[in-house]
């Protein structure tokens, strides 16, 4: 009696066919960043507001935000409010991608790419919100602490938005760290003993990219850099029990095995 499983056939297609897919795909996400942006374009200016607040609250009385461009007052909150939408279109973006791509993935591939995936969508959040609530109060009351005496702190508009988008692109992406270990471990790149003993060599690398990333000063880099290596260490914990299970799976499937062979 076989205990073997039908090898696995991908779904395969033409050249045309996968490029007509991959239109189709592709004009799914621009319509959902489409439908997300107006409503955002609609609201630019409170939108504006909302994210220049952080900064606001820390300014002197005698301070406030400045448009050195004629045009700024009123690009800045239309280009924000893009960026606005293709942030709350994300995860239909990403999902557009994936149906692109799984049908080129094996089920036990597919069985890992998905939990994946949607932590990476929710961790990059939540590393931007991390970044509004935490970091920016923290951050722009240094800044204005340590203003030079004679020295008014007014911040072009533009120059602010590019400032803040790169923060929230930064701590997106660091936030991804967890993500980056697991595949590290899955994939077989590196194993999971050494990852845990270069626990300080990693918390070095990590204080020097946010010493790369961020302002320079002491406060921002270590807010940036106690967070990564935390979910470092959370994701050497996800990566041991994904470990754990694939190893649990394989030992059940091996006797299953020995008992069809029995038989």
């Amino acid at each position: 009696m076989s205990s073997e499983e039908p090898e696995e056939k991908l779904a395969e297609g033409t050249l045309i066919s996968h490029l007509l897919e991959l239109r189709d795909r592709v004009l799914r996400a621009f319509l959902a960043v489409l439908i997300a942006f107006l409503p955002c374009a609609f609201f630019a200016n409170e939108l504006f507001s909302l994210m220049a607040q952080p900064l606001i609250a820390k300014l002197p009385q005698d301070s406030s935000l400045i448009a050195t461009s004629v045009i700024s007052p009123f690009m800045t909150p239309f280009k924000l409010s893009f960026f606005v939408g293709l942030f709350v279109a994300m995860p239909v973006v990403l999902y557009q991608v994936w149906a692109f791509v799984a049908p080129g993935l094996y089920r036990h591939e597919k069985r890992f790419a998905v939990p994946l995936l949607l932590s990476s969508v929710v961790l990059f959040y939540v590393g931007v919100a991390f970044a509004y609530f935490f970091v920016f109060p923290v951050m722009f009351e240094f800044f204005a602490q340590t203003t030079p005496s004679g020295v008014r702190m007014m911040t072009d508009i533009s120059s602010y938005m590019d400032f803040v988008l790169t923060i929230f692109l930064c701590f997106g992406i660091a936030f991804e760290v967890p993500v980056v270990v697991v595949l590290l471990v899955l994939t077989g790149i590196v194993q999971i003993e050494k990852l845990a003993a270069a626990r300080g060599y990693v918390l070095i690398g990590m204080f020097v990219v946010a010493a790369i990333l961020t302002p320079p000063d002491a406060i921002s880099q270590t807010i940036m850099a106690v967070p990564m290596y935390l979910l470092y260490e959370g994701g050497l914990v996800m990566a041991r029990l994904l470990n754990r299970s694939r190893r649990t799976a394989a030992a059940a499937a091996g006797e299953t095995d020995d008992l069809d062979a029995q038989a």
